[in-house]
């Protein structure tokens, strides 16, 4: 996930990891830039430019500049898109053309699909360049194509979590010891609702058990599997077993009325953050300092951060990094994709921007190890995060992945906000999924 203006496909917040503990500052988004892929600068380095979008950290952590003086004759210029949704168009454009692409060029995970199958000629194959190794199996497989080439490096993960309030778990109730919430949840999603409806009995007024139905829909799905795509490349969500367990389970959350309904990265959801009225949010490694910074200084501490729901976990977002082969300087652009991917540099954007690594060989590393969260409770999101990134399925990924959870998602909040049925919200979300994938 990126952080972006609107939301987008994804969402991010920014921290700085001091020693052992993450403190965040305020919500950061990388400048951008309007430099040229130039074939070199006017002081004759090379100049490579590094188009992403959000947030990938590495301003936050200080990498370009350290790379630049690892490497004199290397300039690194960065241009950001605030908004996915704005980038992953414009990027196509620049692919269909051959113009205007950056030496090094950033992926979200709910495009690699599409960008594997469909754009894979368009870029360098890295696979003699990465240790393909080091990354956690999934990761790696999602950008590698039928034939072996992997056409991506990948950067972050998004193991999902819990994070949960403890002082309104205690007015309700409910245990608050991370461990034991933990074991409240163990079962699945399933016990995750029955822990709901126990927080609703003696809920402090004003408050409900999660923010988001779609977001627990989310995790439902990103823990199995089989998600909204055969090995084939065939949409199957309609018969999903992820997927319709996913929508009972929040059709189910709509109608007891366990969710405040407030779609995630949005002004009302930002305002339920700020005014203390959700006791839970499903929790991928990059939302907790999202939570962090619309919360605010009011909650620091009563924030609290266990395992997520059942025996396997589920990741929400994550990125790559590709080398086009119409680059100036692929070979250079290689290195430095190389260098920001190895294990030291994504410790070091965790460390900076609570970027979990998908490099796993990071996992050892002290600055991953040893990361807490101090506004959570101190709670030892490196050893949490790398736990769960160990049970999380190779996915099926499709190329419309994003777009099907979208819509259904928007469904999902109608079922919240306006009382649909379910079944009038599912032949929506159905139809209007069919016209979009084709």
């Amino acid at each position: 996930m990126r952080i972006t203006r609107t939301g987008g496909v994804r969402g991010r917040g920014a921290a700085a990891l001091t020693t052992s503990v993450l403190t965040a500052s305020a919500l950061l988004l990388t400048g951008c830039s309007d430099s040229d892929s130039d074939a070199s600068g006017s002081d004759g380095k090379i100049v490579l430019k590094v188009t992403d979008y959000g947030q990938f950290g590495y301003k936050e952590a200080g990498l370009f500049e350290k790379y630049q003086q690892l490497h004199p004759n290397i300039e690194v210029k960065e241009e950001t898109t605030a908004d996915e949704q704005d980038y992953y168009p414009k990027l196509l454009q620049q692919l269909n053309s051959g113009s205007g692409l950056g030496d090094v060029v950033g992926v979200e995970v709910a495009r690699i699909k599409e960008v594997v199958d469909t754009r894979a000629d368009k870029f360098t194959d890295l696979k003699g360049s990465i240790d393909t190794g080091q990354w956690v199996d999934w990761k790696a497989k999602q950008a590698t194509t039928k034939d072996g080439k992997v056409i991506g490096a990948g950067t972050d993960i998004g193991p999902i979590s819990l994070c949960y309030r403890r002082d309104l778990f205690e007015k309700a109730g409910l245990p608050t010891d991370r461990e034991k919430v933990a074991e409240a949840i163990a079962g699945g999603w399933e016990d995750y609702l029955k822990l709901g409806e126990q927080y609703k009995e003696k809920a402090p007024k004003g408050t409900y058990f999660m923010d988001s139905a779609s977001a627990m829909f989310n995790g439902v799905v990103s823990s199995s599997e089989s998600q909204y795509y055969d090995a084939d490349g065939k949409p199957i969500y309609k018969d999903s077993p992820s997927v319709q367990k996913g929508w009972n389970l929040a059709a189910d959350a709509a109608a007891k009325k366990l969710s405040q309904g407030t779609p995630q990265f949005q002004d009302p959801w930002k305002s339920a953050l700020r005014n203390g009225t959700v006791a839970t949010v499903v929790c991928p490694a990059w939302m907790a300092l999202q939570i962090q910074n619309y919360s605010g200084n009011d909650f620091a501490g009563k924030w609290d951060i266990s395992r997520a729901p059942g025996a396997t976990a589920a990741n929400w977002g994550g990125s790559f990094l590709t080398v086009p082969k119409s680059g100036k300087h692929v070979k250079e652009a290689t290195e430095l994709v190389k260098w920001l991917t190895a294990p030291e540099q994504q410790a070091a954007v965790f460390k900076a921007a609570g970027l979990f690594p998908s490099n796993k060989v990071a996992y050892d590393l002290p600055d991953v190890k040893n990361g807490k969260l101090e506004y959570f409770n101190n709670a030892p999101v490196g050893q949490i995060y790398a736990e769960e990134a160990k049970t999380i399925p190779v996915a099926v990924l499709g190329p419309k992945d994003g777009a099907i959870k979208d819509t259904i998602s928007r469904e999902i909040n109608n079922m919240e906000q306006r009382g649909t049925k379910p079944d009038k919200a599912w032949d929506a979300a159905t139809e209007a999924i069919d016209k979009a994938i084709g």
